[in-house]
């Protein structure tokens, strides 16, 4: 008889696993939303039946001038908001801390959160390094706001942050698995 090889999984791979099995899991706990499209992330496809969007910077038709738009609002912590009306700030500050040299390093995304409100005591965090030393291919990291999850996971694997709204899972968490304590 033939003995096929033990895998084992490798340090690298086991934040892929832990992210797959939270969303998996998100979905199975009874706190999930009953509409499937009431998630919010910040990669939501746009509605099909949507009409497009117009370019603002397109002149009309009738030769006027186009009247001048005011920017965008800066995104803004909402205390007393929920989840989704933080999805914003939350992403952006993110964004931010990826642009910056601290980028590979878990305890700057939980500080540049807790310096725009959040609340740390809420948070957790994966590890920024591997059980060998090496880093990590994506950092997790979430708070539980409102009743919901708001997660981020950005990394050499992940390419682009990417931050989404999620259920709390059955256990009062955000993230499946080991997380790294935030005692600091």
């Amino acid at each position: 008889m033939t003995r096929l090889p033990r895998r084992t999984l490798t340090a690298t791979a086991l934040p892929a696993v832990i992210a797959i099995a939270a969303l998996m899991l998100a979905g199975c706990t009874p706190t999930a939303p009953a509409d499937p499209g009431s998630a919010v992330s910040d990669t939501a496809a746009p509605d099909a039946g949507a009409a497009p969007e117009t370019d603002a910077a397109v002149a009309p038709s009738d030769g006027a001038a186009a009247a001048p738009q005011e920017p965008a609002a800066p995104a803004a912590f909402v205390p007393d908001g929920n989840a989704a009306a933080n999805l914003p700030i939350f992403t952006e500050t993110v964004k931010s801390v990826w642009a910056s040299d601290s980028k590979d390093q878990g305890r700057a995304y939980i500080d540049a959160l807790v310096g725009v409100g959040f609340d740390k005591a809420a948070m957790q965090v994966t590890a920024d390094r591997t059980t060998i030393g090496d880093q990590a291919e994506s950092i997790q990291f979430s708070v539980v706001f409102a009743g919901e999850c708001l997660i981020g996971q950005v990394g050499p694997a992940t390419g682009e942050p990417h931050t989404v709204v999620a259920p709390v899972l059955s256990t009062g968490a955000c993230l499946v698995g080991g997380t790294r304590p935030i005692d600091w």
